[in-house]
């Protein structure tokens, strides 16, 4: 006796005439086990077992179902173990920023130290329950937005929690929610600075007319981050390249901080602080001249001293000079795309 059985949730890369032959074979074989077992329905769960736990049937954006998941049944303390903190990289000392900016950072992460006057002696915790530091570090590549995270974390003594958007978004719809809330659960179990690097996707204006499970996806992720940013106790910093597409309810929650291209005494001192004494021929350099070449960012600038150092030691000689700098940085730039005109 043959069943209306129906299979779903194989992907759409697989060729048409391989979905087919698997379905067909499939079919066959649960009809087969349906006859012998004299059972009138069955229940079959087909996927790789990375967890010992009842699968549950999923459905990722694009609408179809999945089987084999069992994420859905993490809790939330399960689901954090994946987002670990770590030691901060970077002091506060090694951060170049116009003086402006600098006192803009030290000003919103003074929260920490003055929360318990401000908030349990002044009862400002009436009116806020959950006082938090929310920043939004934004500008263009490379001009210290991640080593800054690194610096104030380092500076108010934390850990840091790091990620990015693709690590908590999912290809599962549902999961990218749960993550978030996950996130920031991790960082307050680690007493964590949390920084959620890309974040421009997350940030931006919710859509609207949604037609499809990605962007429905993506909503949900939007409003669950809104609903983790309040209920928040911590420090969560912010990193994107792009400000016009904000939604309104985060830029009004948050501090943003603009990161500019270093001008040319801020470029004299990132240089200065990239070119260790243990470097030979460090300190043989004109760091006025290197100061001059403009168009460069913080990560430019240590991105040629390595090349600089690399090419040196792969030559055989023994000091880095000043000419193995200049050519590094002209490297640097030929290699940049150029947009066709």
């Amino acid at each position: 006796m043959n069943r209306d059985i129906r299979v779903e949730g194989i992907p759409d890369f697989v060729p048409d005439k391989a979905s087919e032959a698997c379905v067909a074979k499939l079919k066959e074989a649960v009809n087969d086990l349906l006859d012998f077992t004299g059972l009138d329905d069955l229940n079959v769960i087909v996927g790789t077992p990375t967890h010992h736990r009842t699968p549950k049937t999923g459905r990722s954006k694009t609408g179809s179902v999945v089987q084999g998941r069992s994420d859905d049944e993490l809790s939330l303390q399960e689901r954090a173990v994946q987002y670990v903190s770590r030691k901060p990289l970077f002091d506060f000392d090694f951060l170049v920023l116009p003086d402006d900016v600098r006192e803009t950072l030290l000003s919103a992460i003074d929260l920490v130290r003055v929360e318990q006057k401000v908030f349990e002696e002044w009862n400002l915790r009436k009116i806020e329950p959950f006082p938090r530091t929310a920043l939004n570090f934004y500008g263009p590549p490379g001009t210290g937005k991640t080593l800054a995270a690194h610096a104030l974390a380092s500076y108010i003594h934390r850990p840091l929690l790091a990620a990015s958007y693709a690590q908590v978004e999912s290809k599962f719809l549902g999961d990218g929610p749960k993550n978030i809330e996950a996130i920031f659960y991790a960082a307050e179990r680690d007493n964590a600075v949390l920084f959620i690097d890309e974040a421009d996707s997350l940030l931006s204006k919710r859509l609207t007319n949604v037609t499809q499970g990605s962007e429905l996806a993506v909503n949900s992720m939007r409003s669950q981050l809104l609903v983790s940013l309040e209920h928040f106790h911590g420090v969560v910093i912010f990193s994107t390249n792009l400000i016009e597409n904000y939604d309104r309810a985060f830029e009004t929650r948050m501090r943003h901080v603009h990161f500019p291209m270093p001008d040319e005494c801020a470029r004299r001192r990132i240089w200065e602080l990239h070119l260790p004494p243990e470097l030979p021929g460090s300190r043989a350099v004109d760091l006025d001249l290197l100061a001059s070449l403009d168009d460069v960012c913080g990560r430019d600038i240590k991105n040629a001293v390595i090349d600089a150092a690399l090419r040196v030691a792969r030559s055989g000689k023994e000091m880095v000079e000043q000419d193995d700098l200049l050519k590094a940085v002209a490297r640097l730039k030929q290699s940049r795309p150029r947009a066709e005109g």
